[in-house]
């Protein structure tokens, strides 16, 4: 295998335009794992945000205005040329894998994972594209120091930059997790309106720089009004492709359901977190299974169903800070790998996994044109197909159309984002689930 000197290179590329987005600025600086040269690129003329009372079409900018052709040079070009060397032969194709929030703590445990192997397979090299933000730059060289002091065989590059548009470049799979935490004092609406700008700008970058068939996993809360509006702001990409990240919620889920029935969790299946990822979200326990009985069958006291298990599983992030005093990143994490794993490993005969997906053409007559988390299945290629084989009740449907009230609102909310009127917020009550104010 060739030895190559690892080097250090910084750049900087000045713009003609500020955006109003943290995530963008006058100049990006980027780590790379040297192995080919980034292409220094101008920020493309786009507006990232505007007032209340304005109304902001989404505009796709071109990708053949901000794309550049890169070379490899001297011994790195074998880096690439992976059947030149007997480790690599059995390899695939190398992924590109932009991650915002690169520098926060769920990235940190996320990252390893990914660069380990654990996520996409012990043949699959892996090229990290990683965002940050003008504050968290060192802390992203930092970062990128710790994974190539790791020696992980499968991470042939490493980048960093705070341009969207240059670090989601070819990006296959985008994992926004960064976003602006809930501070005192602020409002439901005023966390939508300003993670949503963020949101906006992403969808834009990754409309222009990205894969067109690039996955994008939602992090950011509110996560899944976010995806919305990153959707909206990316009409070249697969509306299907978007995804709000409620896993954790389902992991949750059946974990407070094994409890309850005296089994390990790898018994619980059939989960489904269906609506938002809020205090309206509905851990479906009627369609799940404890040891392949239905849980109403094997967990008899349906009282503690209908009004302690929900409960429990909302609740549990703000307990775990009680305990500990940090919020569940680690969990947060594992999540994100087990949303994934599940878009791309085969999903177990007459099984399922929760997902917030587009509702269009939904068979469960959830309204049309929001993202709201729903039973899925996959084939392991990526993609997702809704569950059809699933039962409802008055009191499921109450509380599944209780959440879908509540993403209208929100919709409402950042209309100025999606090009679709005015943004008027009529949210019903505080909804922000404990443990993410």
């Amino acid at each position: 295998m060739a030895v190559a000197e690892l080097s250090t290179s910084c750049t900087k590329t000045y713009s003609s335009q500020l955006s109003l987005s943290s995530y963008s600025s006058r100049f990006s600086h980027h780590f790379r794992r040297s192995f080919r040269p980034l292409p220094t690129t101008r920020n493309p003329t786009i507006s990232c945000s505007v007032a209340s009372d304005q109304v902001q079409t989404p505009i796709p900018v071109q990708a053949d205005d901000l794309k550049g052709k890169s070379e490899c040079y001297g011994v790195f070009c074998l880096t690439y040329d992976l059947q030149a060397e007997e480790e690599t032969k059995s390899w695939k194709k190398l992924i590109n894998i932009a991650v915002s929030g690169a520098a926060g703590m769920i990235s940190n445990h996320l990252l390893f994972k990914i660069a380990s192997g654990e996520v996409f397979g012990p043949n699959q090299p892996v090229a990290l594209k990683l965002l940050g933000s003008e504050r968290s730059i060192q802390a992203l060289e930092g970062v990128a120091m710790e994974l190539e002091d790791s020696l992980f065989p499968l991470l042939r590059e490493v980048s960093i930059g705070i341009n969207p548009y240059e670090v989601f470049q070819d990006a296959e799979w985008a994992l926004l997790i960064g976003a602006k935490p809930r501070g005192p004092g602020m409002e439901r609406a005023d966390l939508l309106d300003i993670n949503g700008q963020i949101f906006a700008e992403q969808g834009k970058a990754l409309n222009a720089s990205a894969s067109p068939n690039v996955k994008v996993i939602v992090v950011g809360n509110p996560c899944n009004t976010n995806a919305l509006i990153c959707m909206k702001n990316a009409p070249n990409i697969p509306a299907k492709n978007f995804h709000a990240l409620t896993r954790l919620d389902e992991n949750r889920a059946k974990c407070q359901l094994a409890l309850k029935a005296g089994v390990f969790y790898d018994q619980v299946s059939n989960m489904t977190i269906w609506g938002n990822h809020s205090t309206t979200q509905v851990p479906d326990f009627l369609n799940a299974r404890i040891k392949g009985l239905p849980v109403k069958e094997v967990i008899k006291d349906h009282k503690w169903l209908e009004e302690e298990f929900t409960e429990k599983v909302q609740k549990r992030g703000g307990v775990l800070i009680k305990k500990w005093g940090r919020s569940s990143a680690a969990s947060t994490a594992v999540s994100i790998v087990d949303a994934i794993k599940s878009l791309i490993t085969p999903t177990p005969e007459g099984d399922w996994f929760s997902s917030g997906v587009y509702t269009n053409g939904n068979p469960y007559g959830i309204v049309e044109d929001i993202v709201f988390s729903m039973p899925c299945r996959s084939k392991g290629d990526g993609d997702y197909e809704l569950v059809k084989d699933v039962i409802f009740d008055d009191y499921l449907l109450k509380r599944i159309k209780k959440s879908e009230a509540e993403l209208l609102a929100e919709k409402r909310c950042v209309a100025h984002l999606t090009g679709e009127g005015i943004g008027f917020c009529d949210l019903p009550e505080d909804t922000m689930l404990p443990g993410e104010m």
